[in-house]
């Protein structure tokens, strides 16, 4: 076997931490299944006519970790490092939780809740303002952000089982499970409603994914104990590359003693994705929308391939915080 297989196979047995954020896989899924929620029509239409952008960009925000400082921090906050009781400890608002903690320190835990937020109003803003490029692009790097806080990995300092000599679990977790099982899932999540407090619903969301924390750590190393190594892992063909993996088998048995939780998380994930779009139009007047049924502007069509070619070849500036 040639130098250069050796190193592509030890490559991508490496976790892609940054690229793992429920995987591109489910982060599609995610954005694309949340535009059906969407109950008004003149909304749902155009939602509909840009499915097909909503959808593929829904993995920009990962794209940007290689190439934008302070980007990394959007996608998680380690609750678990403001104490025993941190949802006591910390204040939901952000004024209020840098007066406590300063900003530095919430920067370096992570700062999601805050975040999606702000992407709610920056898109009530951009439904004011009619900006078809800004709208969607708001639109679908909040569908990502809305979907990395319904992992419960984003919310602990163990977000990849370092702590408890479980490393890999973050990756296995959200991407390789979601993607053998989710065909089996159905996506039934019923229509979006109205939020009337978003910084509120989302820290209800951080804290329904940090109490799931226990049972994803605890699982799996139960599951690791029984199982012998050559049945917890096994080797797929890639394109011309072998590589190992999780087994089906382990994989499987898994995803049943968590009973359902990803297809839980999953669905939580569009339906709330759903609703904060709606709440931002509602919040912007409900604007018609009748004339941004059109192909968006090629200028930002190479402002984003322009980023995602940087991203490609660049080193993550600022803390690697695994998701």
């Amino acid at each position: 076997m040639s130098l250069f297989v050796n190193l592509s196979i030890l490559l991508l047995l490496i976790p892609a931490s940054n690229h793992s954020n429920w995987g591109f896989f489910s982060h599609k899924k995610i954005n694309r299944m949340a535009v059906f929620t969407i109950a008004d029509d003149n909304l749902f239409q155009f939602y509909k006519y840009h499915i097909d952008f909503i959808t593929e960009h829904a993995v920009d925000p990962d794209k940007r970790r290689y190439a934008v400082e302070g980007e990394g921090e959007k996608h998680y906050i380690d609750i678990d490092h403001y104490g025993d009781v941190p949802f006591k400890n910390m204040p939901k608002k952000w004024y209020d939780a840098v007066e406590k903690f300063s900003e530095d320190t919430l920067r370096a835990y992570g700062i999601s809740p805050w975040n999606i937020n702000l992407m709610v109003s920056r898109l009530a803003q951009a439904f004011r303002d009619k900006k078809i490029d800004k709208i969607l692009r708001y639109s679908a790097d909040l569908g990502h952000y809305v979907a990395d806080v319904h992992v419960p990995l984003h919310t602990t300092l163990n977000y990849n089982g370092q702590l408890t000599n479980q490393k890999g679990i973050h990756g296995f977790w959200e991407s390789r499970v979601p993607e053998l099982f989710s065909d089996e899932y159905d996506y039934l999540v019923g229509k979006a409603k109205y939020i009337e407090s978003p910084l509120n619903t989302i820290w209800d969301v951080v804290e329904h994914s940090f109490r799931a924390v226990d049972s994803v750590l605890t699982f799996e190393k139960q599951l690791t104990e029984e199982w012998s190594e050559d049945r917890k892992f096994s080797f797929e063909k890639r394109g011309r590359v072998t590589m190992k993996v999780y087994s089906k088998e382990f994989s499987k048995e898994y995803e049943r003693r968590l009973n359902g939780m990803h297809k839980r998380r999953l669905k939580e994930s569009i339906l709330t994705v759903g609703s904060l779009w709606y709440t931002a139009w509602v919040n912007a007047g409900q604007p018609n929308l009748d004339q941004m049924m059109k192909p968006i502007s090629n200028s930002y069509k190479d402002e984003i391939e322009n980023i995602n070619k940087k991203s490609s070849s660049s080193k993550i500036i600022g803390r690697d915080h695994g998701k």
